[in-house]
Formats: structure tokens, C-alpha cells, sequence
């Protein structure tokens, strides 16, 4: 059976789009969504997006990373899968979709999507990094060598050390430029690498540098390798609420397996 796919792509944050609404894919064969990650062999992908249909909302998003395992929230997955909907036709300018973290509102307007992520209401700040969950579960930590620093080897032996263990955490690595700017570069669990771009991740490192106090902005401009995203919020006595992560989700082409 032919699989029809697209791929689409958030600063670099990539991802293989699957119209699942008749519900013809079969989400229990791992191996196969791997393979449509893999970018020898496959389409080549971060992780894989079923859209699918919702009783009450617009969409349901689906979401497994590139080892072929359902994962937590994906901001720039939800992103490019808003935009995915819109060129479907499922949706126009504004969305209302459900992810695995709960409901999430969005809108599209000349190819800048904007994703309003869950609230954060604990940041646990510790020696030499921050952990807080944005939807999925985040270490922030500053480093002053981030152009030239060995992501792979570092994030990995963070991400399966101590706390974090089996379950893993994703990993970011963050320079101040000034105080509305700061580069981000995250090791992904479940991809075991870095990626060019981490939604969940620049949220994360957003909050975080509000709440060690880096920033006093609440629009917050984070650099990654794949381009540049935007993270606003509203900080209510360390409560942050009406997050939303902001920039580009392009479609780069459609094909079939």
C-alpha cells in the first residue's frame, strides 16, 4: 500500500506529515515510522506527525520521534503540523487542536505560525542548570563555548545521567547575547542528537532566563542553529502563563512510499 507523506520543516526542526484522518496508518509499527525518519533509508526526519481527526476540536496531533516511539509535546512539530492543516484545507487562519500535553490554540498568517504552549508553574533551579517542563521535560544550562562545543557527547551524558536516568530529559545549552537575545543549541532525547531547533526547548530557555532573572523582557528572541524563533509570556507571581512560541513552519515537498 502506497503511503502518502509531506515533509515540512521549522527552523530546521523537520518532520515527516502523515494525513491520518481515515486512520490508515498503523501508529503500532515502530520500525516503520523509524524508517520514514531515517535519513539514509527514509524520507529523513526528526520525528513523525499524524494528523488526525477530533470529535470537537479542529485536529488531534500524533506525535513519534525519530526512534520510532510516541513522545511528548513537539512545539515546532505543532507548528508545522498547524501549517500542514492549513494546506489540507482543515483549517484557515486559526486552530484548536489536541497533543498529548492537552489543548492548544494556534494561528497561521503569512507563513509565521504561533503555538500557545502549556503553562509553566515550576522551575526548579539548581547549582549549574534549570529543569522545568514545557511539555516536555527540559535541563537548561549556560555555556560560554556554545559555537564550538561537542553537543552530541555532552547533552547525551546529561540527558542519560543522573536524574534523568531511563527516562531521559532533552538538553539545552544557552549564551546570553544581551537581554532579549540568547543562542540555544538542544540535544533531543528519542532523536540522540542534536537538533537544529527545539521548540519545547527555546520555551524552556525563555522562561528559564526570565526566571534567573537574565531577562526582564517578556518577548524573548532565542538564535538557533536552523534560524531564529520568538517566545512571548505573561509572568504571574512565577507562574508563567499565555506562552506562545512563534516563527516559521515551511513546506519543503510531498511524495509517496
Amino acid at each position: 500500500m502506497q503511503q502518502t507523506f509531506y515533509k515540512y520543516q521549522g527552523t530546521g526542526n523537520d518532520f515527516v506529515m502523515i494525513d491520518n484522518r481515515q486512520q490508515t496508518f498503523n501508529k503500532k509499527d515502530t520500525k516503520h515510522i523509524a524508517f520514514l525518519c531515517d535519513r539514509r533509508f527514509g524520507v529523513g526526519a526528526d520525528g513523525l506527525i499524524l494528523l488526525e481527526n477530533h470529535p470537537n476540536l479542529d485536529f488531534k496531533m500524533v506525535y513519534y520521534n525519530a526512534d520510532g516511539n510516541e513522545s511528548t509535546m513537539c512545539g515546532n512539530g505543532g507548528r508545522c503540523l498547524v501549517a500542514f492543516a492549513n494546506q489540507l484545507g482543515v483549517i484557515k487562519d486559526k486552530a484548536v487542536f489536541e497533543a498529548i500535553d492537552g489543548l492548544h490554540h494556534a494561528s497561521i498568517n503569512n507563513g509565521i505560525v504561533k503555538l500557545q504552549m502549556l503553562d509553566v508553574d515550576v522551575v526548579e533551579k539548581h547549582e549549574n542548570h534549570v529543569f522545568l517542563n514545557t511539555g516536555s521535560p527540559h535541563h537548561v544550562q549556560f555555556e560560554d563555548q556554545i559555537e564550538n562545543f561537542d553537543i552530541k557527547t555532552k547533552g547525551a551524558s546529561i540527558r542519560y545521567g543522573a536524574p534523568y536516568n531511563e527516562v531521559g530529559s532533552n538538553v539545552n545549552f544557552v549564551k546570553k547575547i544581551n537581554d532579549q537575545i540568547f543562542t540555544v543549541r538542544t540535544y533531543e532525547r528519542g532523536v540522540e542528537d542534536e537538533t537544529l531547533s527545539c521548540g519545547t526547548g527555546v520555551t524552556a530557555v525563555a522562561i528559564a532566563m526570565h526566571s534567573l532573572k537574565q531577562t526582564n523582557h517578556n518577548l524573548i528572541t532565542l538564535k538557533v542553529q536552523g534560524g531564529e524563533l520568538k517566545v512571548s509570556f505573561d509572568d504571574e507571581n512565577g507562574v508563567y502563563k499565555n506562552v506562545w512560541l512563534i516563527g516559521p513552519a515551511t513546506f519543503v515537498f510531498s511524495g509517496s512510499l
